[in-house]
C-alpha cells in the first residue's frame, strides 16, 4: 500500500467537496491506478487541434515485447443505480475516440500497430479496468 494514500484521499475530499466534479475525480483515480500498475501516463484530456473528441488518458503499458500505446476512456458514476458506466461508450463515442487517436498517433509518430483502447469504469467507488474494450479499426 502506498504510504501517501491517506493524504491523497484527504486531498481528494477537500478538492471535490465543493464542486462535486465526478468526472475529474474519476480521471484522477484512474490516473493513480495506471501509475500504480507501472504505466507511464503521457497525456490527460488530450484534444486534437482541429477538435472532434477528447481522450481522457493516454498511457504506455510496458510489456515484454515493447510498449503499447493505450487510449483510456474514463467513465464515472457516484452510484451504480442506473446503468454501468462502461455502457456509455457507444458507437459515436468510439468513433470520436478513434479519430482523435489517429491524429495523436500521426503527430507523435507512434506505431499504429501497437495501440489499444481501454475503458476504466468507476461506480460507487469501485474501479473496473476493461482492457481492449473495442478494436482500433
Amino acid at each position: 500500500m502506498n504510504p501517501l494514500a491517506p493524504l491523497y484521499r484527504l486531498a481528494d475530499h477537500l478538492r471535490y467537496r465543493r464542486h462535486a466534479d465526478t468526472g475529474k475525480h474519476g480521471e484522477d483515480l484512474a490516473h493513480r491506478y495506471l501509475r500504480g500498475q507501472g504505466w507511464l501516463v503521457v497525456a490527460r484530456n488530450w484534444r486534437p487541434p482541429q477538435g472532434g473528441g477528447e481522450i481522457d488518458l493516454i498511457a504506455c503499458e510496458p510489456t515484454q515485447t515493447g510498449d503499447i500505446l493505450v487510449f483510456v476512456e474514463v467513465k464515472s458514476r457516484t452510484s451504480g443505480q442506473w446503468n454501468a458506466p462502461e455502457r456509455d461508450v457507444d458507437a459515436d463515442k468510439r468513433m470520436a475516440l478513434r479519430r482523435a487517436a489517429r491524429d495523436y498517433v500521426r503527430r507523435a509518430q507512434a506505431d499504429p500497430g501497437r495501440l489499444r483502447f481501454d475503458v476504466i469504469a468507476i461506480s460507487a467507488g469501485k474501479l473496473e479496468h476493461f482492457r481492449d474494450a473495442f478494436p482500433p479499426l
